[in-house]
């Protein structure tokens, strides 16, 4: 199966590890640097450039999007 992020972004949901709320998950500095770090590697791709309101981690790269994670979980199902 198949989730959509917006834009020109989709991706398939076998290779999703978390979709994680960009408000409450970055307060804390060990997920900031974690995206950092990711964002230095190349690995994260902004669906758009809004608002971030939530984060994707997959396998290979991370994708901040600016749909919050009930959308996220509505559409996955």
């Amino acid at each position: 199966m198949y989730l959509y992020l917006g834009g020109d972004t989709v991706i398939n949901t076998k290779n999703i590890i978390g979709i994680f709320d960009m408000d409450t998950s970055t307060v804390n500095k060990a997920t900031r640097d974690y995206l950092s770090k990711a964002e230095k590697e190349k690995r994260v791709i902004y669906v758009n450039y809004e608002l971030p309101k939530s984060f994707i981690v997959c396998e290979d790269k991370i994708y901040v999007c600016p749909l919050n994670t009930a959308t996220l979980l509505k559409r996955s199902r």
